[in-house]
């Protein structure tokens, strides 16, 4: 299936579904072998899709694991300048992040996937109140993970 995005003369548009897993103050971030960054669970929404739907499969393609949703948390609006086969490209994301219902374990799920590129990916336990110690994206967890509102939040990061 093919994801919700387009890449046309003014840039690079993507609707991505991403989830917020959380367990004893450590939130499951993704690392692959190439990209020095760490990022969220999640990936495209395909056509015909729902963002909940998209959100509980990428989760379960990228851990292993199937989890819950517990709630819609923020819709995240990230414009910023693509790299390597973007390089240059102003691009647009709209990414819907999922809080994801706890399981009550960290023990590390094995990943089988693959990134974008092709490169292996692993889970990470990144601790919350040390996020912004760490070269990760979205960069508002650092911030808005420690304070989660009930509510779902709006949030706009423009790096150009």
């Amino acid at each position: 299936m093919a994801d919700c995005g387009f890449l046309n003369n003014s840039g690079w548009f993507r609707y991505r579904a991403a989830a917020i897993i959380i367990e004893e103050g450590h939130v499951l971030m993704v690392k692959n072998d190439r990209d020095p960054y760490y990022y969220s669970v999640g990936g495209g929404v395909h056509q015909n899709e729902t963002a909940e739907a998209a959100v509980c499969r990428e989760v379960l393609e990228e851990t292993g694991v199937e989890y819950e949703i517990e709630r819609l948390a923020y819709i995240h609006e990230n414009f910023f300048i693509g790299t390597e086969n973007l390089e240059g490209v102003p691009c647009h994301e709209v990414a819907f992040y999922f809080l994801m219902k706890p399981r009550g374990t960290r023990e590390l799920p094995i990943s089988n996937s693959h990134g974008i590129h092709g490169d292996r990916e692993h889970m990470v336990w990144l601790p919350v109140k040390d996020f912004d110690n760490f070269y990760a994206y979205p960069s508002f967890f650092a911030e808005k993970l420690l304070n989660m509102k009930e509510s779902v939040e709006h949030v706009v990061t423009k790096e150009y």
